[in-house]
């Protein structure tokens, strides 16, 4: 006889596998720049870089893009947007960025996007915000303070900061629009269909700003030097691909959807201590105390205020995620 499986036993299995995947998906993102600046210091542009990552993984998932061709009729919208921004936007941001600061330092200013979030609905939508979330957003700006080290002057180059804060705009997009649909049922637009499409159209995207017919492509042929080891450049490739790029936009996609925008934000986040540990141990980049006591404070900063709860007096939560479901079950509750 089959044993039947309460409600709240399905909910925390599906909730455990929801945070090992956003887990994965944490490690996987984490690996990227490290396995992409000693490419790009081997000759190849930050946006060919961004191009080969994309690229490859949209051939990877073409089948998978073949097999959900109905959502271009379906969510064209939502398939563009999460091309330009979920996909093309966070990575030539952050390879830019790449490309003039250090890894950690970019990973952690990407990560100001809960503060971007409540930010936009504070002082653009005029809603209130709680005052967890704004000690969240004030923790996170003082954190990117002592990140970038405003005593000296901002010691890092202003415009790789400036990239990475469009790739924590770009972010912010991208776990909006990952989760975008989520509660429709069996009409809900299925997450690797929207990740096999996101990266094509990004593909496209890139493809016109890259230029990619004007690539060193020899570089791929040789080895590129990882902190004193050389090491082929197609292997790098190969990782950024497959692991970086596919394993990680999956696993994050399919994490949103089963957590929310907001827990999934908060281990995301993981991800920002990842890459600062692996620049660390193979690229020589080290932070110095202020910076990483810095990059502590943002993360707190960035988990306070994904996971605060909507002021008294909101019309809906402030934090990203799906607006009417919530409201459904704070009414139900009340």
């Amino acid at each position: 006889m089959p044993v039947q499986m309460s409600e709240s036993s399905q909910g925390s299995r599906g909730k455990g596998a929801g945070l090992g995947l956003a887990l994965a998906s944490a490690l996987a993102f984490g690996g990227s720049g490290v396995a992409a600046k000693p490419l790009i210091e081997a000759g190849l542009d930050p946006l060919h870089v961004v191009w080969l990552r994309v690229t490859g993984a949209a051939l990877v998932m073409l089948p998978l893009a073949v097999r959900h061709r109905s959502l271009l009729r379906r969510r064209p919208a939502l398939l563009a947007g999460f091309g330009l921004l979920a996909v093309a936007g966070v990575q030539a941001c952050y390879f830019a960025a790449l490309s003039r600061i250090p890894v950690g330092v970019a990973l952690l200013i990407e990560y100001l996007a809960p503060a971007l979030v409540l930010g936009w609905v504070r002082f653009v939508q005029r809603r209130p915000v709680s005052r967890a979330a704004a000690l969240g957003v004030i923790l996170a700006a003082g954190g990117l303070a002592c990140v970038v080290e405003v005593w000296s002057g901002l010691s890092f180059d202003a415009l790789g900061l400036l990239l990475a804060l469009g790739a924590a705009c770009c972010q912010v997009g991208y776990f909006v629009l990952a989760d975008h649909g989520g509660d429709a049922g069996e009409e809900a637009p299925d997450p690797l269909g929207v990740t096999a499409y996101g990266l094509l159209v990004g593909t496209a995207v890139l493809t016109v700003v890259a230029r990619p017919w004007s690539m060193r492509w020899s570089v791929l042929t040789g080895s590129a030097d990882l902190n004193g080891t050389a090491l082929p450049a197609a292997a790098l490739l190969a990782w950024i691909v497959l692991v970086a790029t596919v394993v990680a936009y999956v696993t994050g996609v399919l994490s949103v959807r089963r957590l929310s925008p907001q827990v999934a934000g908060v281990v995301a986040c993981l991800e920002a201590v990842i890459a600062t540990v692996l620049a660390w141990v193979l690229l020589g980049e080290h932070l110095s105390a202020p910076q990483i006591i810095g990059g502590a404070v943002v993360l707190v900063g960035a988990f306070i205020a994904q996971s605060a709860t909507p002021a008294q007096g909101a019309a809906e939560p402030v934090a990203v995620g799906r607006p009417g479901r919530e409201l459904s079950e704070h009414r139900a509750s009340a």
